[in-house]
């Protein structure tokens, strides 16, 4: 019997944990759903990642508000994807915070991506009919800006590309702790179909100079303790390198994506096949890697027809 497409057959409800990771920093995490990250100044909050609807942000402000009454000044999305960044009007704040590669982005395929995503995962769009539209940021930046909320600055980082070219992170020097969006993850699949294979582990190594005592990863807990984060940026690392590595060497005999996609499969699920989103993510990586692998250094725009018909084609 064919699998339901990518996470259409997910309809159970997560459990959400709101865990303090660092002096005011709290993950807000979700069985693998994705996270958000919140920050709290001397006088205002930051919000890291908005969720894809108002009505998902709000459970996030009623945690938000479960711990301090201040308002919420700025909201920071670490790249573009649909259900990271369409609950962004819920949280009222006067800065929208991208990289300039991930509003370009917005720009090529926004529309495209919120399109596939709906798609994809019905249950993370509750309430998507109170979305205004796409989200687009007041503040770009490239490289590195810093914000001061108060006294505590929090820098806002391109470290490398990885999951998309438009990454940031978000760095609390005082506190030791970094939220990492989507380059590393806890006991998930790392989504790579919008990624860069080659240049993620890189970008791994500049996250490990930082000699951090917490992240707040994309997806799953929240990782505490240096040994902790060590432990999840080598096992980002290994996810990764075990989906492109039998990929590349089926792309470089000239073999076929649905031989890439076995070899994949192969080295891939006596790893991974428990971390969730799995098999969701598996036929995406593939395809993604298959084109790198291939010499295509920009992913192709992922779209709902270009979705089921690549679903079709692995994993149906």
């Amino acid at each position: 019997m064919a699998k339901a497409f990518a996470s259409q057959g997910d309809m159970d409800d997560k459990t959400i944990s709101f865990v303090e990771i660092g002096p005011g920093l709290y993950a807000f995490t979700a069985e693998g759903d994705p996270n958000s990250g919140v920050i709290i100044g001397d006088d205002s909050v930051m919000v890291i990642e908005a969720q894809a609807t108002p009505r998902l942000a709000q459970k996030v402000i009623d945690c938000i508000r479960g711990v301090t009454d201040k308002p919420i000044s700025h909201l920071v999305l670490t790249h573009y994807h649909a259900v990271r960044v369409l609950g962004a009007s819920a949280y009222g704040a006067d800065q929208i915070i991208m990289s300039d590669a991930a509003r370009a982005m917005v720009v090529e395929r926004g529309q495209e991506d919120w399109d596939s995503e709906f798609q994809r995962f019905p249950r993370l769009f509750q309430g998507h009919d109170s979305i205004p539209g796409l989200t687009w940021p007041t503040t770009t930046f490239r490289g590195k800006m810093s914000v001061f909320l108060g006294s505590r600055r929090v820098d806002i980082l391109q470290l490398g590309r990885a999951h998309t070219a438009g990454d940031a992170v978000i760095h609390v020097a005082d506190a030791g702790v970094m939220f990492t969006g989507d380059i590393v993850e806890a006991h998930s699949a790392c989504y790579c179909g919008d990624g860069h294979f080659a240049d993620w582990g890189k970008t791994l190594d500049a996250i490990g100079r930082h000699d951090l005592d917490a992240i707040a990863p994309g997806r799953g807990d929240a990782v505490i303790g240096r040994e902790a984060v060590n432990g999840a940026l080598d096992r980002t690392r290994d996810f990764v390198d075990s989906t492109y590595r039998p990929v590349a060497r089926v792309a470089a005999r000239g073999g076929s994506l649905r031989e890439a996609w076995e070899a994949c499969r192969a080295a891939c699920d006596p790893k991974f096949s428990d971390y969730a989103i799995y098999e969701h993510c598996l036929p995406f990586n593939v395809a993604r890697a298959y084109d790198e692998a291939r010499g295509l250094d920009h992913p192709r725009i992922w779209t709902a027809a270009r979705d089921l018909e690549m679903w079709a084609a692995l994993q149906g």
